[in-house]
């Protein structure tokens, strides 16, 4: 059995830089041509081109390589699904250098316990914004992106836009 490392790499935004994700892979052992990546895509999002071609590319023996575990899976369901399918194939998760063998009983606990937590953080998150949207919406300000009615509108943006925004009409 061999013990080839697959790394992966992931940001929400296509403002945002792997870099620092690709260093730490390298910095783990995971040699440059083996790193996949997905730019602009969210840990929600199942369709990932670059998790799907790290998934291929793994063989029994080999370890999946990840900086963290929210730039693998950012639910439980998702999380745990990949989890079982590298250990139904006999590949083992490392999670920022900590090899998690999902299939001791130990190791599967505290894998779950930390996708559990990381859910958590992600809800908690999300809890925040949309509290935030709510005190923005009740004071008049932006909400979401949007200007309201009372500001000015952009000349960055198109004027069909802008009065569509402004009296937020559906695109016709």
């Amino acid at each position: 059995m061999l013990n080839t490392l697959v790394g992966y790499a992931r940001c929400c935004t296509d403002t945002q830089d792997l870099t620092a994700q690709r260093q730490r892979l390298r910095e783990l052992g995971v040699e440059a041509q083996r790193i996949y990546l997905d730019h602009g895509l969210t840990g929600t999002n199942c369709a990932r081109p670059g998790l799907d071609q790290a998934l291929a590319a793994v063989r029994s023996g080999d370890t999946l390589v990840v900086t963290k575990l929210a730039r693998l899976a950012r639910s439980v369901p998702d999380a745990r699904a990949i989890s079982d399918s590298l250990a139904a194939r006999g590949i083992r998760l490392s999670l920022g250098g900590q090899v998690y063998d999902p299939a001791d009983p130990l190791g599967k606990m505290f894998f779950t316990l930390m996708v559990t937590f990381a859910e958590f953080e992600i809800d908690l998150m999300r809890l925040s914004a949309r509290e935030g949207t709510v005190a923005a919406r009740a004071k008049g300000s932006c909400a979401a992106g949007h200007p309201n009615s009372q500001q000015e509108a952009s000349p960055t943006v198109p004027a069909t836009r802008q009065r569509r925004i402004l009296h937020r009409q559906p695109r016709s």
